[in-house]
């Protein structure tokens, strides 16, 4: 009996212990509306890869959003907001920065701006006949 009780113990002690070391995960979406090609999902991409914290980066240049999920222990949602506009790019209420946004090339640049990203059109409808 004494030994089933040390060894209950010892398993109920060993699962609490694991449980607490448990990283907190956290998944964000980001709106970053000149995030439009595939050469800025690369670029993007490789500069958010250098980050310690970000588990998975998901770039859809067609929507214009990063999905996210990061370590909260490590890195928070505003960094990786300010690491966003870092590389170039808007992001949510983050403005790019304004060296790194001058060194894009001109097709990753704005359309207000010379760069080939004009503003999407609303789709043509057809009457029905």
């Amino acid at each position: 009996m004494k030994k089933l009780l040390v060894t209950i113990t010892a398993i109920t002690a060993f699962a609490i212990t694991s449980f607490s070391q448990t990283k907190a995960l956290q998944m964000a979406r980001i709106k970053t509306p000149n995030v439009l090609c595939e050469e800025c999902k690369k670029r993007l991409t490789t500069y958010l890869d250098r980050y310690d914290g970000i588990q998975y980066l998901n770039i859809n240049f067609r929507k214009g959003e990063v999905q996210v999920k990061y370590l909260t222990d490590r890195i928070d949602i505003e960094q990786i907001k300010t690491a966003i506009a870092n590389a170039g790019y808007d992001a949510d209420d983050v403005t790019a920065n304004e060296d790194a946004y001058k060194r894009l090339p001109k097709s990753c640049k704005k359309f207000e701006d010379g760069g080939g990203h004009p503003k999407p059109k609303a789709p043509v409808t057809q009457p029905d006949q």
